[in-house]
């Protein structure tokens, strides 16, 4: 049963582990994987969680993490046993996208990573949810370091296409973001569900981005319906 399988839990872009922290105390199969350091590209990312994840398990990534998971599941899709894709995206690099990227990377080199993160992190947390999340996120955040924002940034400018790829997938799929998700938007999350055959849409009331810590008891639930989830 998928249920019984190891959960792995993939972090994005200078997060680690702590996003994850109340799935991992509701669910004990739950794994969450560290922050990826000064690792820069998705290839990277994925040969590694392949190397050391067990045989077969079920895939769960948040923001970058779901593109590192989805690098997984092209590349092994026989060890992939359902996979979740949480507030991301899958469409190419936009126009303009990467002059905003450089344009934090700069801020950090110039100002350092607290004016970086200070200006990067709080629009990705739903207003309400700010007084009590913001603080532990921007210590987070700021632990991974400019060397890792850096090479992070470049492994997403260098994203991979992924419109050929979505509807070959044939495990299930959950496809989930926060209502107020202005990086991730419902609409978004929809159109990857509708290019998956068979995957499940979920939209979790009063979450922003960092879904998994803003509406964590919602967000459990969510996850443990997907794991009995028929395959």
């Amino acid at each position: 049963m998928s249920e019984n399988l190891p959960l792995l839990l993939v972090p994005g872009l200078i997060c680690d582990s702590r996003v994850f922290a109340a799935q991992c105390a509701a669910l004990p199969q739950a794994i969450a994987l560290p922050g990826w350091g000064a690792v820069d590209s998705l290839g990277a990312m994925a040969q590694r969680l392949l190397e050391q994840a067990p045989e077969r398990f079920a895939l769960l990534g948040h923001s970058m993490g779901a593109r590192v998971a989805l690098e997984v599941a092209r590349r092994a899709p026989e060890r992939v046993e359902r996979l979740a894709l949480v507030s991301t995206g899958t469409h190419p690099v936009g126009a303009g996208e990467a002059d905003k990227r450089y344009a934090l990377r700069d801020k950090g080199r110039e100002h350092g990573m607290e004016a970086l993160v200070a200006d990067w992190l709080p629009p990705m947390i739903a207003p309400d949810n700010r007084p009590a999340l913001l603080a532990p996120l921007t210590a987070m955040c700021m632990e991974q370091g400019l060397a890792a924002f850096e090479a992070q940034i470049e492994a997403l400018l260098s994203r991979p296409a992924l419109d050929d790829f979505l509807p070959t997938l044939n495990m299930p799929v959950l496809s989930c973001t926060g209502a107020l998700d202005v990086w991730s938007p419902p609409e978004q999350a929809a159109a990857i569900a509708d290019a998956i055959p068979g995957a499940t849409l979920e939209i979790v009331p009063d979450a922003g981005h960092f879904l998994p810590i803003e509406r964590p008891q919602a967000f459990t639930q969510i996850i443990a319906r997907w794991l009995t989830q028929r395959a």
